[in-house]
């Protein structure tokens, strides 16, 4: 091979390289800095310590909150701590999260669960809980659903659904009792190959719906599918794809995680990260940040993006969903804790 050939091979390797390396940092947010932005009626909320990570609020005002969420690629504060599902009631000015029971056919030493969504049947009020779960030690996918008993605190187990479709699933929207349109986050199943994906900017993943007779991919190339939540009419489906920073098609100049619709508004609500690259390579003196986002008038030429909440870290770290009821803000964390705020 002549050395003319050699330099030109090596320079084009280096140029892909040196791009790749941009693009990676820009969509993590790797040197971004953001203004801190605080709120000023905030209180911890005691009881969650390991996490936060998706939040499903009842009309009612009750809320399910997923805690102790594990991956390799994640930091854990209690690695050794089962996960569990918490409820709270934010009619309260003061949170009291209980864990909520699990059917005895629930393994909870390996029950590790992520996005969170609710199915209510209008004919008798019949509340259906969709967990995704990545049992532990395989970390793989499937969706588990629920019946939820109020009175008893209890979460009668239903069914467990696995698909080919539903190899790495981010986050749920049930649209029935057992349908319901979900995000995969990564192509890959191995730690190394998904930092691989995420590195070269593999629009591999996708969203897909699932229903006991139709299983089908409805939205593919997307880098990686994240939160998803359903318009208060039921018309409109919203999902994120965390590395293109956009909700749907609405650019939000970080990285979106979870998504909540207000009831009454229409607006969403996202927890988010300014600097991603922080939550899966974690340091002690440098945590991730936090930032709440709403988004108001999506469907307009001019859809208006406010951030609400900014922090350093040092309340609260790696903010993964945002939810409003009543004047009140919860802001749930991926590994970390869980803040209750006061709205003006």
């Amino acid at each position: 091979m002549g050395t003319m050939l050699k330099l030109t091979l090596l320079g084009v390797t280096l140029g892909f390289l040196g791009e790749r390396i941009y693009q990676f940092c820009h969509k993590t947010g790797f040197f971004k800095e953001v203004e801190l932005i605080d709120l000023p009626n905030c209180q911890l909320v005691k009881g969650i310590e390991y996490g936060s990570e998706d939040i499903h609020l009842l009309p009612n005002g009750l809320a399910f909150i997923s805690s102790g969420l594990k991956h390799p690629a994640l930091k854990s504060f209690a690695p050794n701590k089962p996960a569990e599902i918490f409820l709270v009631d934010l009619n309260n000015d003061v949170l009291h999260p209980k864990p909520l029971q699990l059917s005895k056919d629930i393994d909870a030493s390996s029950f590790n669960p992520h996005g969170l969504s609710v199915y209510i049947d209008e004919r008798d009020g019949t509340v259906y809980l969709f967990v995704v779960n990545h049992p532990i030690p395989e970390y793989n996918s499937c969706i588990e659903i629920f019946k939820f008993d109020e009175k008893q605190k209890y979460l009668l187990h239903l069914k467990t659904i696995k698909h080919p479709l539903l190899q790495s699933v981010n986050d749920i929207v049930a649209v029935g009792p057992e349908s319901f349109y979900a995000t995969n986050d990564y192509y890959f199943e191995s730690v190394p190959m998904k930092i691989v994906e995420g590195f070269l900017g593999l629009k591999w993943t996708n969203l897909v719906y699932y229903s006991p007779r139709n299983v089908r991919e409805v939205a593919p190339g997307l880098y990686s599918g994240n939160g998803i939540v359903i318009s208060n009419d039921k018309k409109f489906i919203y999902a994120v794809d965390i590395m293109a920073h956009a909700i749907n098609a609405v650019d939000v100049d970080t990285c979106p995680d979870n998504l909540f619709v207000d009831p009454v508004t229409g607006d969403i609500w996202t927890g988010a990260h300014p600097n991603a690259y922080k939550v899966f390579f974690y340091k002690d003196e440098d945590p991730p940040l936090s930032e709440v986002i709403r988004i108001q008038k999506i469907h307009s030429d001019h859809p208006i993006v406010t951030r609400v909440y900014v922090n350093n870290g040092s309340v609260i770290q790696g903010s993964s969903v945002a939810a409003v009821y009543k004047k009140k803000l919860i802001i749930g964390t991926v590994f970390h804790k869980a803040l209750y705020c006061q709205l003006d």
